[in-house]
């Protein structure tokens, strides 16, 4: 009786996990292909003249060139270096950074897919939030000696590294194929980024989904399964800082996020909890050992701490600002599973339109040359890339051998 159990929750763990990812697939392709273009189109070196020091408008425009970017933390992080190396201050950079995965187009559409308008809104107003609160801390803190001194080292270990090499003009290079190939082979390449860390996100979703029950997370967040508007103060902010210590120990990238914080909204977390969780992708491990490469440990604490003070106030913030406009979500909603996993409906015409959309970039990518191809990818390969590739290999077998055992189940 225990081992049937076992792989009844087994079988329902997978088809979960699988079932998520399905009724996102065509939110991803969406949102890489907006991304892809962007990306080809503005180039970083455009982006770089137009960003200098600390300033309002340098600010907005670090916050809509990330707007415009990719939303892999780890490619971000990248940008942003080159970025900050190329002469941008700290705090457009930053800005930059926050955008880039927080205010996003593509992580938008995955939060409306598994959680709902309340938590889209809440993502882009807590987005420009935590870019106002971290240039508040940056005002308070004046770490200038420090950003000196990180400046230097970037110079010193990777030079300067200037290309003036003429790029045609976005007008130009929309109207030619290797414009498109470009695109396609930036499409490719963000899924070339993501996909362990997707992997591994929504095989940990169906998993918890399946195996944790409802206690776990009662016992874990205060006040779980709580109306959120009658929580007290210490309850939420209790639940704002769990979440990105939840966080820190997934280790997944904001896009593979999104389906483990949809399981916590169904355990009843609180929205602001919930929200500090979504916002927590720059404050994990691999982030803080990446930052720790490029600007040495004390600045990699240094902007650890203030991202991490910035998105608690901007959690609190979120939190009561929709108390007090009476728009904060029911803790009782969200994702649910259910037997029309994969229906008839609109995700699947959906689907089939943005593979069909795929085949075509694969066509373009593939039939053209491949340079350019490899790209600088981002930090860490022989440890942090390593760990993920891994788990996603045994995600894959955990999914196979889930399916092998509904079938038999069924």
């Amino acid at each position: 009786m225990p081992d049937q159990s076992f792989w009844t929750l087994y079988s329902e763990a997978v088809l979960t996990s699988l079932s998520y990812f399905w009724k996102a697939l065509w939110a991803f392709i969406l949102g890489y292909g907006i991304s892809s273009l962007i990306q080809v189109f503005v180039t970083r070196d455009r982006m770089q003249q137009a960003m200098g020091e600390a300033g309002r408008g340098s600010v907005a425009l670090g916050a809509f060139f990330g707007f415009i970017s990719s939303s892999c933390s780890f490619a971000a992080l990248s940008t942003t270096k080159s970025l900050f190396k190329k002469g941008a201050g700290f705090v457009p950079a930053m800005s930059f950074l926050l955008a880039s995965t927080n205010l996003v187009i593509e992580l938008g559409i995955i939060i409306a897919v598994f959680l709902g308008w309340q938590f889209v809104v809440g993502e882009y107003v807590g987005g420009i939030l935590l870019i106002l609160f971290a240039w508040l801390g940056y005002r308070f803190t004046r770490p200038k000696q420090m950003i000196r001194q990180a400046r230097h080292r970037l110079n010193d270990r990777e030079g300067m590294n200037d290309s003036n090499a003429q790029q045609l003009d976005w007008q130009d290079k929309i109207q030619t194929l290797d414009g498109w190939r470009q695109v396609a082979r930036k499409y490719f390449m963000e899924w070339g980024m993501v996909w362990k860390d997707v992997t591994v996100g929504f095989t940990i979703a169906g998993i918890i989904a399946a195996f944790v029950p409802p206690i776990f997370f009662e016992t874990l967040f205060i006040g779980a399964g709580q109306d959120s508007s009658t929580l007290s103060f210490f309850a939420v902010l209790q639940n704002i800082i769990i979440g990105p210590i939840a966080a820190f120990f997934t280790f997944i990238g904001s896009m593979g996020n999104i389906p483990l914080a949809a399981i916590l909204y169904n355990n009843g977390v609180s929205f602001g909890g919930v929200m500090a969780f979504i916002f927590s992708d720059l404050v994990v491990l691999p982030v803080i050992r990446i930052n720790a490469k490029y600007y040495g440990w004390k600045m990699a604490f240094y902007i650890l701490g203030l991202l991490f003070g910035s998105l608690i106030a901007t959690s609190l913030m979120l939190h009561y600002g929709f108390s007090l406009l009476d728009i904060l979500p029911e803790s009782t909603g969200g994702t649910a599973t259910g037997e029309n996993r994969f229906a008839i409906d609109y995700t699947f015409f959906l689907n089939l339109l943005f593979l069909a959309i795929t085949g075509g970039l694969a066509w373009l990518k593939y039939t053209g040359d491949s340079k350019g191809h490899h790209h600088h990818h981002h930090g860490d390969k022989d440890s942090i890339e390593q760990i993920l590739f891994w788990l996603a290999m045994a995600s894959y077998l955990w999914l196979a051998g889930g399916l092998v055992t509904n079938y038999f189940i069924a």
